[in-house]
């Protein structure tokens, strides 16, 4: 990406402004590819923590109360989206920027950011993130990342910066 963006408008910006940006033209796909997937990655890794799982607390909590009916309803959702992905992408927990949450899922380097979303938690469903361990078994990833790697404390970072932006 660091080749892609020499000398271009994008040099020296922040990864999340390249990727809203580069989103916008076409002739930037490759820039936006680049910038979206180590995005979406880096993203993925803090959304999951050692030791994590647990029930969700403070006012991300709330809000899967208020728009999902809680905790169980929201990972049930996360679940279903993940394992009805056709093919590799994404699992998005995000927040619109009225502060009601909702899941969504991209394929490719697609990122809610470019949709004015502010993303809280990603599972990554590429079979890189999961085959060597679980082979065609993701609903069994999926279950071991919510049940032991999810971490809500991240989300509830990100929920705070909604409207602040």
């Amino acid at each position: 990406m660091n080749e892609l963006t020499d000398g271009t408008r994008y040099a020296g910006q922040p990864l999340e402004a390249i990727v809203v940006s580069a989103a916008k033209y076409v002739q930037a796909k490759a820039i936006f590819d680049n910038a979206a997937q180590n995005w979406n990655h880096t993203f993925y890794w803090h959304s999951m923590r050692p030791g994590g799982g647990g029930p969700p607390e403070g006012r991300i909590k709330s809000a899967l109360d208020r728009d999902f009916g809680g905790e169980r309803q929201v990972r049930n959702a996360l679940a279903k989206a993940a394992v009805d992905r056709f093919g590799s992408g994404w699992i998005w927990l995000v927040a619109r920027k009225d502060g009601r949450l909702e899941i969504t899922s991209t394929g490719n380097a697609e990122t809610p950011l470019v949709w004015g979303k502010v993303p809280l938690l990603a599972i990554d469903v590429w079979e890189h993130a999961y085959y060597l361990d679980y082979q065609n078994r993701r609903v069994d990833y999926v279950a071991a990342w919510l049940d032991k790697l999810i971490d809500w404390k991240f989300a509830d970072e990100n929920l705070r910066s909604v409207g602040r932006n």
